[in-house]
């Protein structure tokens, strides 16, 4: 068992849109921010976009604007909400501890097909 367990992929068609969700273990400290990440196929692993203890966000370009990034404390949860989603969008999500990178699990597939 991984420390994160991700959910929410889907294939779907242009424009439209999702919600990830990644369930963090106990072991997670809350004081950290999280991130979420994905690899497209052939493509390196790239950050999407992070969420702080606090609350503060940020967000690649690529995302910027059409992406929410939040956390329940009491759940230890972190969602990823992407609207117009295009095929730039396709590719296996991950969730992780920006700075630490704790072991990377399954994320789900995202696959978004014209």
């Amino acid at each position: 068992q991984g420390q994160f367990v991700e959910s929410g992929g889907d294939l779907v068609q242009p424009g439209g849109s999702l919600r990830l969700s990644c369930a963090a273990s106990g072991s997670i400290c809350s004081r950290r921010g999280l991130g979420w990440y994905r690899q497209a196929p052939g493509k390196q692993r790239d950050l999407v976009a992070t969420i702080s203890s606090g609350g503060t966000t940020w967000y690649t370009a690529s995302v910027r604007g059409r992406s929410t990034i939040s956390r329940d404390h009491v759940k230890n949860t972190m969602y990823l909400e992407m609207n117009s989603l295009n095929p730039e969008d396709t590719a296996v999500y991950y969730c992780n501890v920006p700075g630490m990178l704790v072991s990377w699990g399954q994320g789900p597939q995202v696959t978004v097909s014209s």
